[in-house]
């Protein structure tokens, strides 16, 4: 059994917002998480780009906005690889040495634009450390159909939105109880 699940579904669904409902009600239990989220930058109603947030010290940069400006794009916005590589990957990185649980939101086309991010993602996929990802829903890329093949993907939609986080919620913290008193026995999957 797999300490690692991910959840996809359509975007605007609610993914970013079941994945932080889940870190507050495990913060909550006293459980140590950690690792990265995308929000949307809105301005006037208008989405004008994408921010990164680190979990754990609430450190932010942009992740995408909209430019002319050269360089690696996703539709109308300039990714700013950089920044990936200074906050996302960073704070993946100091959560699989410090936290509980690790969170990676999202392992998308933006985020997959770092080769250093695809690298992080290889690393907590291989890692003994629970995972809570999210995964763009029609993406294909060699690390979504490798977590596609191995891993629980469950799919968010309105019928189970409201179920999930604490159905997710639930499950992860029955696995980290286990792990903080040393079970070896299976975690969920």
């Amino acid at each position: 059994m797999q300490s690692k699940i991910f959840v996809t579904g359509r975007p605007g669904i609610g993914k970013t917002t079941l994945t932080m409902g889940v870190v507050d009600q495990l913060r909550r239990r006293g459980f140590r998480v950690g690792g990265m989220v995308t929000l949307e930058l809105r301005e006037g109603g208008v989405r004008r780009g994408f921010k990164i947030v680190d979990v754990g010290s609430g450190s932010e940069a942009p992740l995408a906005s909209l430019s002319s400006a050269p360089g690696p794009r996703v539709g109308k916005y300039l990714v700013h690889v950089k920044n990936l590589d200074l906050v996302a990957v960073r704070a993946i990185e100091t959560s699989l040495r410090q936290d509980e649980l690790v969170v990676i939101d999202e392992i998308g086309p933006m985020e997959l634009k770092s080769q250093r991010f695809v690298n992080i993602v290889e690393e907590s996929l291989s890692s003994r450390k629970p995972i809570l990802a999210t995964l763009h829903y029609r993406l294909r890329h060699p690390i979504i159909d490798f977590i596609r093949s191995r891993f629980e993907v469950v799919t968010i939609d309105e019928s189970n939105r409201g179920l999930l986080l604490s159905v997710i919620s639930e499950r992860i913290a029955a696995c980290l109880t286990r792990l903080r008193v040393g079970d070896s026995g299976p975690t969920w999957s």
